[in-house]
């Protein structure tokens, strides 16, 4: 059931994701060659709860039938494409990580994720992510009362395909409100005109997960990461928005994120 949102329930939907924002520019403030990953959800798991919310993604049940997901963020190097587990993994000059993270604050959740380059990456990792971060704003170019999911996915795997990278079907964008997870399923392929009619007041996460060599992806051990199969990167970004008569509202903001980076942003 897709549930529509008030105007003042997306303000509050804006404030949770706001917070994850700031959030993972407080990641992005340490994230460098030499610190773990486990590092970087002990700083994202204090500055949430030290602005009064509570991290989504840390006890989330596993669909798998495997353990909660241990942490308050998901990082996710390399060819490891969401879900990853943080722990003693060192980053290193040259990889890339994803961090997606989630909060819930006064009833609402906030859910965003975004790509960093560790130290000096290589032009043709760099690439994949500027396009994964461009198809992420193509695909809000979609999101407006009247088009349909499908319209979303078409745009992203239009694009992404057109510079030979691979669109992962196996996991998608989705609504956002009470819960982390609703209504509707939001893929990054698809064809036009089809899926639920986008609405005025539905709240969705579009998350493009593009690889640089094949789409295949595989579930390692942990019953949680997801990585490619072939080992190549893969590139995640999402933003949180509600739908509008005109553009889309973007709730959430990679706005601190890139006031950290400065001149490093892609």
């Amino acid at each position: 059931m897709i549930f529509l949102k008030t105007e003042d329930e997306i303000e509050l939907l804006r404030k949770s994701n706001l917070l994850v924002g700031k959030t993972l520019a407080e990641v992005a403030k340490v994230l460098q060659p030499g610190v773990t990953t486990a590092e970087l959800d002990k700083v994202a798991d204090e500055f949430i709860r030290d602005n009064g919310a509570e991290p989504t993604f840390k006890g989330y049940q596993n669909p798998y039938g495997g353990i909660p997901f241990p942490a308050s963020i998901c990082t996710s190097v390399n060819g490891q494409v969401v879900h990853g587990v943080p722990g003693d993994v060192v980053l290193k000059d040259g990889d890339v990580v994803s961090v997606d993270c989630g909060v819930k604050l006064n009833g609402f959740c906030g859910d965003s994720a975004y790509t960093f380059c560790v130290g000096e990456v290589s032009e043709e990792v760099r690439n994949l992510l500027k396009v994964t971060k461009e198809a992420l704003y193509i695909g809000i170019g979609e999101a407006v009362e009247g088009k349909r999911v499908g319209d979303i996915g078409y745009a992203i795997q239009q694009y992404c395909e057109d510079h030979t990278y691979g669109v992962v079907r196996e996991f998608a964008g989705h609504g956002i409100g009470r819960e982390m997870h609703e209504d509707p399923f939001v893929p990054n392929f698809g064809k036009r005109g089809s899926g639920p009619l986008l609405k005025r007041g539905m709240c969705i996460a579009i998350e493009p997960m593009i690889t640089l060599g094949d789409r295949k992806v595989v579930l390692e051990n942990d019953d949680w990461t997801v990585r490619t199969l072939d080992f190549s990167p893969a590139a995640h970004f999402e933003h949180s928005m509600a739908i509008t008569s005109g553009k889309a509202d973007i709730l959430s903001s990679f706005q601190f994120i890139e006031e950290v980076l400065g001149d490093k942003v892609f």
